[in-house]
């Protein structure tokens, strides 16, 4: 693919608006198709193992821990792999990535063609698997916005879910159909030949790098950075506390979906296939709707109504007697499924910064790695106290309070923060050359103000306090002169002259306002002075 193909997001070359609009792209288009493979071959590995396990144990729990292997990876590894995909060529990261689920699937068909598949073995290589999805999930999400314009996001991310969902049908099909007729180790075969496949596609790519005169970020600090962000962003807290809340209920579906399928009456592995398939069926169908969904219902509306639904589809599950009338309700919940869970993850989008975006999704899938994890726990545990429907009746019921928990975190308005880097101001220039890795570095603002407004500028202040540590400050703090009323000082701290450089390359409109804001209440002749020190450290 030649590098022309990889051009700055222009939205004149995307047409007009619409669900597909981003595969008109050559670019897109391609990474598409590899996330499309990639995930058939985790749903296929996933279906796989979940069955095979039922064939070398009848442990509820064990069953269900499949699901926890394959999600606690991502909520263990998932802030180093976002610092990683941040810091390093995402292009690169991407195809390593690749290679590395390629290698569990030859190991994972080798211990089966020689029967060496234990319930440890199978859960410590699934675990394995889980280890590839930890680190290509923060890439690809950092990579969707860098290729597409701000108003095509929600279509990309929707496209996403496509993704996701048709793996969702595709991959336990095959799988089923494969078990069912040649074995089960012949899907792990195949998925080395599709995740090598896709590896060599990833060479095709020839991603456009943004030179910086700047060091690396340190993988710490980017770590600690990329947490910092999100603990400091009230719209990614509500949108970690709303996903939670809804993945935590959701999974027990999932995690339970082998047993209900044997339970149902002339249940197998088709049945299972089949059930599995609706949901992502249901959730294809729904994800090409998403646009009319979003423009006549608010996303907090789309959450409720959406998780409603799926407590509602849950509950049918529990109760159905044959797979006939078990399939509608996967349909159902796998419509509202993808819905809920794309609105969700838009706000996170909207609500990151690109420079911090797979940091920032990282740990948003972290979230929701850990729900899925401690979910299929919880709900395989209670199936083996009591029963499989018992379990998902509880479930129904806790998805249903945790909706009125969480009903004081909108997320509605979020899509209109504008994290565009526009550069406003210039870097200072020091009296002597600073190297980039001396620090830590000290900035100090000094206002003066009128003592009558001080609630109203310490108010103020509090959202600079955000602002600064978003921005990489390691500390701020704001000081009132006892001897001169109205005169306060700010400081804020970063480890390294480098890191304080950094963040003239991130501020946006958004940071401009603050600013106009903080000295709107400057009454001096002078506007606020800014100094700068840089630490010393005498023997």
């Amino acid at each position: 693919m030649a590098a022309e193909d990889i051009a700055t997001p222009d939205e004149a070359k995307w047409g007009e608006p619409s669900a597909w609009a981003p595969l008109r792209d050559r670019t897109f288009r391609m990474l598409w198709l590899v996330w499309l493979t990639a995930n058939i071959c985790a749903w296929m590995n996933d279906t796989t193992a979940a069955w095979v396990m039922t064939t070398l144990t009848d442990s509820p729990t064990l069953v269900a821990l499949v699901q926890t292997a394959s999600s606690m990876p991502v909520f263990l590894l998932g802030l180093p792999s976002g610092a990683f995909a941040d810091i390093l060529d995402r292009r690169k990261y991407f195809i390593a990535t690749q290679f590395w689920v390629a290698a569990n699937a030859a190991v994972l068909y080798a211990a089966s063609a020689f029967g060496a598949l234990t319930p440890s073995v199978l859960l410590a290589l699934v675990f394995s698997n889980g280890i590839g999805l930890a680190m290509r999930w923060p890439v690809f999400a950092a990579i969707v916005p860098e290729l597409t314009p701000r108003t095509l996001l929600p279509a990309a991310l929707a496209l996403n879910g496509v993704a996701t969902n048709l793996s969702r049908v595709v991959g336990p099909l095959a799988a089923g159909a494969i078990i069912a007729s040649i074995g089960s180790r012949y899907v792990f075969a195949l998925n080395l030949v599709l995740s090598i496949g896709a590896g060599l596609t990833l060479f095709r790519w020839r991603r456009e790098s943004k030179p910086s005169v700047l060091p690396g970020e340190r993988f710490l600090g980017a770590m600690r950075l990329g947490f910092q962000y999100v603990r400091e962003s009230q719209r990614m807290r509500d949108a970690i506390v709303r996903s939670t809340a809804f993945f935590i209920n959701s999974t027990a579906i999932l995690a339970l979906l082998p047993l209900v399928a044997k339970q149902v009456h002339g249940g197998d592995a088709r049945t299972y296939a089949v059930l599995l398939g609706s949901m992502g069926l249901g959730a294809v169908a729904a994800a090409t709707q998403l646009p009319r969904l979003r423009a006549r219902w608010t996303s907090d509306q789309l959450i409720v109504g959406g998780s409603a639904i799926h407590a509602a589809s849950t509950l049918a599950v529990a109760l159905s007697p044959n797979p006939w009338l078990a399939a509608p309700a996967m349909l159902l919940g796998g419509s509202v499924w993808i819905t809920v869970a794309n609105t969700v993850t838009i706000a996170a989008q909207h609500a990151l910064p690109d420079w911090v975006r797979a940091r920032g999704m990282s740990i948003y899938q972290m979230a929701i790695m850990g729900s899925f994890a401690l979910g299929a726990v919880v709900w395989g545990r209670l199936a083996e106290w009591k029963s499989v429907s018992t379990s998902l009746v509880c479930a129904a019921a806790s998805m249903i309070v945790c909706l009125f928990l969480t009903r004081g975190r909108p997320l509605h308005g979020v899509e209109h923060i504008d994290h565009t880097p526009i550069h406003p101001w210039e870097e200072p220039v020091p009296a002597h050359e600073v190297d980039p890795h001396e620090g830590p570095v000290m900035v100090t603002i000094e206002y003066f103000i009128e003592p009558t407004r001080s609630a109203d500028f310490e108010a103020v202040m509090g959202q600079s306090r955000s602002a600064r540590l978003r921005g990489g400050a390691v500390s701020w703090g704001l000081f009132e002169d006892v001897l001169v009323p109205g005169r306060y000082v700010e400081y804020f701290a970063c480890d390294t002259w480098a890191d304080y450089l950094r963040r003239f390359d991130r501020f946006s409109a958004m940071d401009v306002r603050q600013q106009e804001e903080r000295f709107a209440f400057h009454v001096g002749e002078h506007p606020p002075k800014i100094t700068r020190y840089i630490a010393r450290h005498p023997p």
